[in-house]
């Protein structure tokens, strides 16, 4: 079993370093524009990197859920591909946002799309599952068998 889980744990560790790397550029950012905690307000610039890195966490723990339900139930190598292309869409997104407002556009609309097709990805493999354990019905055998 953990033979077939490390891309999923070598996903999971970027992750956790991704967002390690944006809690220190908010950090940076507070000695650079002198915004001492608690205050989450100051120059616009300190304020897009504080966003960009509260938002980026509030979306990591759905992110980790459906990447490693999608690799357990749906297929762990596409599961992790498209980890990846979700971590470098909220690295640019990141990077974007720290920019400008607009910025952070395209990026997002990317790691929206890459998480939506991992939640795809885990129904359609928790509902094949649940039919072959809880209904003895292979719902792929059947559907191959009848394509060909």
């Amino acid at each position: 079993m953990l033979d077939e889980a490390v891309g999923l744990g070598v996903v999971t560790v970027l992750g956790v370093l991704e967002q390690a790397y944006f809690s220190l550029q908010v950090i940076y950012a507070r000695r650079k524009y002198s915004v001492s905690p608690p205050t989450t307000s100051g120059p616009p610039e300190f304020e897009r990197i504080f966003r960009a890195q509260a938002n980026c966490s509030e979306y990591f723990p759905i992110f980790i859920t459906v990447m490693w339900t999608s690799g357990v139930f749906f297929s762990q190598g596409l599961s992790s591909i498209c980890g990846l292309l979700y971590l470098y869409g909220r690295l640019r997104y990141f990077w974007g946002y720290a920019e400008s407002a607009q910025g952070r556009l395209a990026p997002l609309y990317f790691s929206a799309k890459v998480l939506w097709v991992l939640i795809g990805f885990s129904a359609v493999g928790v509902f094949l599952s649940f039919c072959r354990v809880y209904l003895d019905v292979d719902l792929l055998q059947v559907l191959i068998s009848a394509l060909f």
